[in-house]
């Protein structure tokens, strides 16, 4: 019996797709700021806002991640122009990677935009726009396995890609907040699974 339970206990726990939080609901321990913008955890909830400088800002993972799973929840209390980053590495406010669009209405939320690189990847089908609530709390999915990109917004797929480039590299996972002020974005819940 005992040596089915160890045996339980390593399967669980070493498994690859066990998920793990990346925010604790109460500090930023485990992330760095990058910039001048605010970020702070509130109420459980972690909160990205312009600050008075209005200029590109990002919190990224001390850890570096190369094939996973990362699911997040974001409300967008004011403009909403944001963004998850992976493969990403970060100078000040200078990020070369990848992002997973978090947008106003209309703007591609859950598209793919490659960082002082090729620009717009793909962009969700002009009827998926309708998935994102702004001013409420939404869902977001990015599966990143080898060259094999999927998101998903409250459950709908927005995209899928495959890219050699982003197969090749690694790094962090960054929060953005856009540069030009009045954006304030809280997000809660986000975890990541690790794949093979």
């Amino acid at each position: 019996m005992k040596k089915l339970i160890s045996v339980l206990f390593v399967a669980l726990f070493a498994s690859p797709t066990f998920a793990q939080s990346l925010f604790n609901g109460r500090n930023l321990d485990g992330w760095k700021i990058y910039g001048t913008e605010k970020w702070y955890a509130e109420n459980g909830t972690l909160v990205c806002e312009s600050g008075p400088d209005k200029e590109y800002g990002y919190l990224g993972t001390a850890k570096e991640y190369k094939n996973f799973e990362l699911t997040v929840e974001f409300k967008q209390e004011a403009n909403g122009n944001s963004g998850v980053f992976f493969h990403s590495s970060i100078e000040g406010t200078k990020i070369a990677g990848w992002q997973a669009e978090v947008a106003p209405p209309g703007q591609h939320t859950g598209g793919i935009y490659e960082s002082y690189g090729r620009g717009w990847l793909i962009q969700p089908a002009a009827e998926k726009e309708q998935y994102l609530k702004m001013g409420e709390w939404n869902t977001m999915k990015v599966r990143v396995d080898g060259d094999d990109v999927t998101t998903w917004l409250n459950g709908h797929e927005m995209i899928t890609l495959k890219d050699a480039k982003i197969g090749e590299k690694t790094g962090q996972i960054a929060l953005q907040i856009h540069a030009g002020g009045g954006i304030k974005v809280r997000w809660r819940n986000i975890e990541i699974k690790q794949l093979k």
